[in-house]
């Protein structure tokens, strides 16, 4: 709980349920787990009203416009779009029944509610603003100012308005857009980048993997402890030389995303196709012989303990079967990097040090840190690093300084 309330957004109640229950689902299934059971924070007593309440009509509008977003279509000028990945149609489902549930609680008729169009009139989507804004507080959360963007993008989609009640969504977007927190790190992130560009900071993290083999190779007499913590120098090895996503790290396959292109006396190539990728971006890393070497000593020597006599091909094994939880695999790895270094970092700010050491070594080369980090366009890679380039200008004007001090005084006419 210190852990998520440090690194992540505030644990509520829901987050307190899932890890009661998780925690109760051990007592009698792993050896030695604590009897003492977690209670569950009760569920708010809020009646909301079930989706299959909700009129035909609306039901039907909303599954025929996300069945769309499963296909290649237009935009407005005429630019293919790409189908959306699963668990982003996922989300929006759940945007819209969540906007639905709103309309419902600030008093709409839920018969009102009997389309598309009914959800997103201007009148309607202006109050279910209000009431997200209201909730969230003195400002909107992103989430809400991102929700006027979605209802204009639907109506227009799926010409369920026409252009006058179009605009007026437009507006009522734009006016929120105008309260935008501004893009760029966050300062908790900043705050890391200047521990990450202080030397010495970093070279303990991409360091740390050669000490954690080494300690597994002291602990062979102990095979469980000693392949965890081989298993995690391998992780912290791969995500300093390719930052990749939590979900793509804990999913890597042995032959197939890393393999030996060459046979087995090249290096190994890390790869995923744009379908397993957040961003629908190929990605791929070709890894040095040090780092071959460290993953050929894991696979020979402690991943069969991992195994457990299982035939899978997952670089990191999870306890029962498939690959490794990557929720508590990055609690894991965020807790050694932070007893070993003493630097609190999570997997995903890998990213951000990638990017921050790319800039510094290379002054305005954006487009590295773009394909680096798999973005899929350079403006996203522009507005995640905005920030940094005061950064990067004080070590520079300091070397100037640093070089006026150290010049000979025969270079200052004899003065």
């Amino acid at each position: 709980m210190e852990y998520r309330n440090r690194c992540s957004k505030p644990a509520d109640d829901a987050f307190r349920r899932l890890l009661a229950r998780a925690w109760n689902a051990n007592i009698g299934s792993i050896p030695d787990w604590p009897k003492r059971r977690l209670v569950e924070p009760p569920v708010k007593s809020v009646i909301e009203v079930e989706w299959e309440e909700f009129p035909r009509g609306l039901r039907k509008d909303v599954d025929k416009y996300l069945k769309g977003l499963t296909q290649i279509r237009k935009s407005r000028t005429g630019r293919h779009i790409k189908p959306l990945r699963e668990s982003t149609i996922k989300g929006r489902r759940a945007e819209l029944k969540a906007a639905a549930r709103m309309a419902v609680k600030i008093g709409i008729p839920v018969e009102k509610l009997d389309s598309l169009a009914a959800l997103l009139k201007p009148k309607v989507a202006e109050k279910i603003l209000d009431a997200y804004w209201e909730k969230n507080g003195e400002k909107p959360k992103l989430y809400t100012i991102d929700l006027a963007r979605r209802f204009v993008a639907i109506a227009k989609e799926t010409k369920c308005l026409d252009d006058r009640d179009c605009e007026q969504l437009q507006g009522m977007w734009r006016r929120l857009n105008e309260e935008r927190p501004p893009e760029g790190l966050t300062e908790k992130n900043l705050n890391f980048l200047r521990k990450v560009l202080t030397p010495g900071v970093w070279g303990r993290v991409v360091k740390l993997p050669f000490a954690m083999m080494e300690e597994a190779r002291r602990q062979q007499h102990r095979p469980i402890r000693a392949a965890v913590i081989a298993q995690k120098a391998v992780a912290i090895a791969i995500l300093a030389v390719a930052p990749v996503r939590l979900g793509n790290l804990a999913s890597i396959r042995l032959g197939a995303n890393l393999n030996k292109p060459d046979g087995p006396d090249s290096n190994y190539w890390l790869h995923f196709a744009p379908e397993d990728v957040k961003n629908t971006v190929r990605l791929q890393f070709v890894f040095k012989e040090y780092l071959t070497q460290l993953i050929d000593e894991y696979v020979r020597d402690f991943w069969p303990t991992l195994l457990r006599d299982r035939k899978e091909d997952y670089l990191f094994p999870g306890v029962r079967k498939r690959a490794k939880d990557k929720t508590s695999f990055g609690v894991e790895i965020s807790r050694y990097i932070e007893k070993a270094t003493g630097l609190k970092m999570t997997v995903h700010q890998f990213r951000h040090a990638a990017g921050a050491i790319i800039l510094k070594n290379r002054p305005g080369e954006f487009e590295l840190v773009r394909q680096i980090l798999g973005h899929r366009s350079l403006a996203t890679t522009m507005r995640c690093y905005v920030g940094l380039e005061t950064i990067q200008a004080s070590e520079i004007f300091t070397e100037m300084i640093v070089d006026e001090i150290n010049r000979r005084p025969a270079d200052c006419g004899g003065r």
